[in-house]
């Protein structure tokens, strides 16, 4: 490849791209390159490589001659193919200049159609063509996108201006105006630019064309592209490219149109031909929300050869890609063209779907498939739907369309900016627009669901609520809004600000009030999905790991176990036991332990807990039957159970038969200047240990009852927060005693194990001697970022926002594991501690044991299991299959 080249043509003399080359020529660019190569009908055109957007931000937004010589090139070629000139007086070649990335990014970067156009220019096109109207109708388009995109002009005042002249016509439609009354409000659009410019309506369109490439380029880093990326992890890219494109032209008149379409449905993925088009209209116009479009199966019946070849074109594209494709036509007096194929944007259910199908039509392979649905797709599928029992009592004030699947609920906002605010103090917003912009990018990632008043199924709101899996209702007529009152009104009822409604975004219903929302539970298509992303796991191969990359849940009580076990968890990773403790019943026996004067005061009161924490681990080893259960023995602070209130401490008092004077001077006795530094974790068991005595001996009594009764029990307990080897041997070998006491006592045969928790760093820095006492190790990596960083967990709401926001920080570190520091204590932990035992198991517990990114990074540190809460199970499942694949 030539290292020179910056601008890479595509039409039927030459092309000079293909779809391998994204990186360098956008998304868009190269797949313009790629269906030319397929003999697809492409306006041609060239496009300028994202190297030249590295180059443009590195050199204070100006080209070098190289560049200003390769596009001046290429344009020469474009005229010579088409046989026109850009500028030309009497037959004009006209472009359009839009953005590329090589990640998808719907939206939200500049765009300018009909560039070239001067008003000897349209003369000519009107007198060339026989249509005046058409000519007149593009500049006016042309000088409301470039005042507003490259000029900065306010978008509303072109709408004014417009809307002026349809008030003076007595008309309401733009295609209700005639050549006549276009040439008006082309004199009023250049008014409304000179006002606001300070300067005339440029006429010289190779002036146009780089002011043009300027805006594309300098879109880049706009607000709400810069946005995108990062609410969507986009990294890496060094800018986006410009498609310089000859223009064909959809307002030709009724034998012209234009449209958007996807390949299969983009919300169930339904092997459905699907999209909406317009007549006489430019492809702004179906994706603006202003026309009301038709849905594409219309146009088999208006223009039924137009319609055969964009099936064959779309059945031909999509098995080239084997993928669903988003794909955009114009038709030009009776004759198609194809600006645009990608990847599809769809929803978590249809990307399942989708992924299922094209793997029972032979198109992909299973692992293929697998590798298709992103973490965050399918979290979508995991996210509230109406309460069935609940909704046959609902009734719809309102439907629209249902543009994006799922139900929300929450009060109404009607500004981006209102949404964002609050989310940021925790409360649940639906974000009513008459139509999203990409502006509104950030408020719609807030809300909990979007509700807009126009816009059909390939709306701005449509297209980008699937792709963040946000449910949507799109042009939902009967809301009337009214920006200025901050109000909607519904069949004459005025909603304010504040209050609430219910949407869902699989039918289109709109309902008064905040619906009971449920969980949907795993089945059909989501199943199978996830069954093959098991298989990829179970196929898993490293050095020194046996039985492929596991997958448990993080869950304290018997229900949490049952619904990780629906999630397809393979057992338990943590079991919490201080969250018992917190039920009344056992509350009030632990608070009188815990102030026990003497051990013999609090082995008594331990008696009392011994059953109800019996109870507790029989119904938890019952749930997962046949499956591993990791305990962790009591870890907090012993403040955290202590009574705060006088009447909590009177009535404690009255219990043990303590004047409550003396019993809250022993209570401020246990307080802790810096308590999760402090008497927590295996220091209980040290100084009290007849606490982890008595949990040993529940654990392992419930072990023994269920095992009688035919369940299969696997108990793991855990010893938390060691940081020296000797911690360890004492509780083990404590533990032990009651173990073999218990199993001896029973007769029962129960297989166990004894292992730590790594979440002090000493602990990871010493894993080679840890592990002699250890059958396995489990990361606790909240606790061991907390360490690492210095961070308090409970504090960091106060400052990581903002060193997130300066750059100090990339990600949260108690959200997303920090694999340059944190993550290299993690790798310690697990070479030296295989290196005393090779066979040694290890996992991590932490939340970051359902975050993708951290499920693969402890993939390659040679972990065997992640644990995680149960509603992220399945993501666990896949994104864990997906760090098999990704790190072969």
């Amino acid at each position: 490849m030539n290292e020179n080249k910056l601008v890479y043509f595509f039409g039927k003399t030459v092309t000079e791209g293909n779809a391998s080359m994204k990186s360098l020529l956008g998304g868009k660019g190269a797949n313009l390159c790629e269906m030319t190569s397929l003999g697809v009908p492409v306006p041609p055109g060239f496009t300028i490589s994202t190297e030249v957007c590295k180059q443009y931000y590195e050199n204070n937004r100006t080209y070098s001659d190289e560049i200003k010589k390769q596009v001046a090139d290429n344009l020469a070629k474009l005229e010579a193919e088409m046989g026109k000139k850009l500028g030309d007086a009497n037959d004009p070649l006209l472009v359009s200049v839009r953005s590329g990335a090589a990640v998808s990014m719907p939206g939200m970067m500049d765009t300018v159609l009909n560039l070239g156009l001067n008003l000897k220019a349209v003369e000519g096109i009107a007198k060339n063509t026989g249509n005046v109207r058409f000519a007149w109708d593009s500049y006016r388009r042309f000088i409301q996108m470039f005042g507003d995109v490259v000029a900065g002009c306010e978008h509303h005042d072109f709408e004014e201006a417009l809307d002026s002249v349809k008030r003076e016509k007595g008309v309401e439609q733009d295609l209700e105006l005639d050549a006549e009354d276009l040439k008006v409000v082309v004199e009023r659009y250049m008014e409304v630019y000179k006002k606001s410019t300070g300067k005339d309506f440029p006429q010289d369109p190779v002036e146009q064309l780089w002011a043009g490439i300027d805006a594309v380029f300098s879109s880049w880093n706009n607000d709400r592209a810069i946005k995108y990326r990062e609410i969507n992890k986009i990294e890496g890219l060094i800018g986006t490219a410009v498609n310089v494109q000859s223009m064909v032209y959809g307002n030709y008149g009724d034998t012209s149109g234009t449209g958007v379409c996807f390949s299969r449905d983009p919300s169930t993925g339904e092997n459905y031909f699907y999209g909406e088009y317009l007549m006489n209209a430019q492809g702004e116009d179906v994706v603006a929300g202003i026309r009301t479009p038709l849905k594409l199966s219309a146009l088999e019946d208006q223009n039924p050869v137009i319609y055969k070849q964009l099936v064959d074109i779309k059945d031909k594209l999509e098995k080239h890609y084997k993928d669903m494709q988003d794909l955009e036509f114009t038709i030009q007096e009776g004759k198609l063209f194809l600006l645009q194929t990608r990847n599809g944007k769809r929803t978590g259910n249809a990307a399942v779907n989708i992924a299922v199908d094209l793997v029972n039509e032979g198109m992909i392979s299973k692992e293929e498939a697998v590798m298709r649905v992103t973490p965050d797709q399918l979290d979508q599928l995991l996210h509230p739907m109406i309460d069935p029992a609940y909704e046959k009592d609902l009734v719809s004030i309102a439907k629209g369309l249902n543009a994006s699947p799922g139900a929300a609920a929450g009060t109404i906002v009607f500004t981006a900016e209102d949404a964002e605010a609050a989310k940021a103090k925790g409360e649940k917003v639906i974000l009513v627009r008459k139509e999203t912009s990409p502006e509104d990018i950030g408020g719609m990632n807030a809300a909990e669901g979007i509700l807009t008043a126009t816009g059909g199924m390939t709306s701005h709101a449509a297209v980008v609520a699937r792709g963040m899996g946000r449910p949507c209702v799109a042009g939902c007529k009967a809301v009337v809004i009214s920006t200025k009152e901050k109000t909607a009104t519904i069949e004459g009822k005025v909603y304010k600000e504040g209050d609430s409604l219910t949407i869902n975004g699989t039918d289109g219903n709109v309902y008064e009030g905040m619906a009971k929302l449920i969980v949907p539970e795993l089945s059909g298509n989501l199943n199978t999905f996830l069954t093959w992303a098991d298989e990829v796991r179970a196929g898993a191969k490293r050095a020194g790991v046996k039985d492929g990359f596991g997958v448990r849940t993080n869950a304290d009580l018997p229900e949490d176990a049952r619904k990780a076990r629906e999630f397809g968890a393979e057992g338990i990773g943590l079991c919490r036991t201080e969250h018992m403790f917190f039920d009344e019943a056992k509350l009030e026996a632990f608070r009188v332990m815990i102030v026990s004067d003497t051990v013999e005061e609090r082995k008594e009161a331990l008696k009392e807990i011994l059953k109800l924490q019996i109870e507790d681990f029989e119904g938890i080893f019952e749930a997962m039957d046949g499956l591993p259960v990791t305990v962790r023995l009591l870890d907090p602070p012993l403040h955290e159970f202590v009574p705060h209130t006088d009447a909590e401490i009177n009535a404690l008092a009255a219990k043990m038969n303590m004047d409550s004077k003396a019993l809250k001077s022993r209570l401020e006795g246990l307080n802790e200047a810096n308590p999760m530094l402090g008497h927590r974790g295996c220091r209980l068991g040290v100084t009290y240990p007849e606490i982890y005595d008595m949990q040993v001996e529940a654990i392992m009594t419930a072990a023994a009852t269920q095992t009688k009764k035919g369940i299969k029990v696997l108990p793991e307990i855990m010893i938390p927060l060691v940081g020296k080897f000797e911690e360890l041997k004492m509780l083990r070998e404590n533990a032990q005693v009651v173990i073999d006491r218990i199993l001896s006592e029973t007769g029962a045969k129960v297989e166990y194990m004894i292992g730590t928790m790594i979440e002090i760093p000493r602990a990871a820095l010493t894993a080679d001697e840890v592990a002699q006492y250890a059958d396995f190790f489990s990361f606790g990596t909240n606790d061991l970022t907390q360490m690492t960083f210095g961070y308090s967990r409970d504090d960091v709401g106060s400052f990581v926002p903002e060193y997130i926001n300066k750059k100090v920080l990339k990600d949260d570190p108690f959200q997303v594991l920090d694999q340059d520091g944190v993550g290299q204590l993690v790798n310690m932990g697990v070479e030296k501690g295989r290196k005393t035992k090779p066979e040694l198991k290890t996992s991590i517990c932490g939340e970051h044991g359902g975050e993708p990114s951290s499920i693969d990074f402890c993939y390659r540190a040679g972990l065997n299991v992640v644990s995680c809460s149960p509603y992220r199970v399945p993501i666990a499942r896949l994104a864990a299959a997906q760090a098999v694949v990704n790190n072969r």
